[in-house]
């Protein structure tokens, strides 16, 4: 966390890391494989833990959340995903470690944060280790790219992990976000935005690859390093500075988007990239608040 102490009021007071349990994946899903998606998925061995994060800010205007991480009924309730090849497949693909401690309102209370004040939802993408806590923030908007929520209208969403029983809740205010163009030189290489705070401070951006309609969140506030949320764009730093793409998603979307938040970078070099299941983003953001 990290609080300001600015006689100005700046736009965004605190921001904080919320792990909500591990996940394991195979190595050739982090990192990409020249092997086949299902024969990996059957075959593969090697394993790399991850944490599910989820991100909170304390907003001058409300408490906002980038993501929700993962529910803990998906371990518990053995129905939790309907399909039963869903289900079949689900343990091939991730080993998770997550407990009933790890529910999304558990963890903001560990943080002295109440669940019920929170305003808004970005949802980076629509798999269910991001909005597996968004039954707990019934009150809240939650903001979902237009490209990314046409995939439920689409055939089988459930294939691509994009459960529509948990996010189709009843009373859900979701929200599509359209983005609009902007003159802003910092974005030129994405042309369009949405600022959906409408001050400046925090700022969608499209970033398709992992899933159609994959975006990111910019923030940019008095006191902090501009930081960027990348959601699954990239499970780490290294892949997207090398355009080595995961073992999922559009591979040219995957570059392209790349490709822009390196421009993004090169507009901004103390700009702080944060992928949701880096082990290392931890560490790294809370150094570079603490310098700001």
């Amino acid at each position: 966390m990290v609080a300001q102490s600015e006689s100005i009021r700046p736009a965004i007071r605190a921001v904080h890391q919320i792990t909500t349990g591990y996940v394991e994946q195979h190595e050739e899903h982090r990192y990409g494989s020249s092997k086949p998606l299902m024969w990996w998925v059957l075959t593969s061995r090697s394993w790399v833990k991850a944490p599910i994060t989820a991100y909170a800010f304390e907003h001058r205007d409300g408490l906002i959340l980038f993501d929700t991480g993962v529910d803990p009924a998906l371990v518990s309730d053995p129905d939790y995903i309907s399909s039963p090849i869903g289900r079949f497949i689900l343990n091939r693909v991730f080993r998770f470690h997550v407990g009933p401690d790890d529910a999304l309102d558990k963890k903001l209370e560990a943080i002295n944060l109440d669940a019920a004040d929170v305003s808004k939802v970005i949802v980076s993408h629509l798999h269910f280790d991001h909005i597996g806590g968004i039954a707990h923030v019934p009150q809240a908007e939650l903001l979902v790219s237009e490209d990314e929520w046409r995939r439920l209208s689409a055939p089988n969403p459930e294939r691509d992990w994009i459960l529509r029983e948990h996010i189709e809740l009843p009373g859900a205010n979701w929200q599509r976000v359209e983005f609009v163009p902007t003159d802003d030189p910092l974005l030129a290489a994405f042309g369009v935005c949405h600022d959906f705070m409408g001050d400046g401070s925090m700022v969608l951006l499209p970033t398709p690859g992992h899933s159609p309609g994959s975006m990111s969140m910019l923030v940019r506030s008095s006191g902090l390093p501009p930081l960027l949320f990348v959601g699954d764009l990239t499970y780490e730093l290294e892949p997207l500075q090398n355009d080595q793409v995961a073992g999922i998603g559009n591979a040219e979307q995957l570059k392209a988007s790349f490709a822009k938040v390196r421009e993004l970078q090169e507009a901004l070099p103390d700009l702080v990239v944060v992928p949701s299941h880096d082990p290392s983003a931890s560490g790294k953001l809370s150094a570079a608040l603490k310098q700001h």
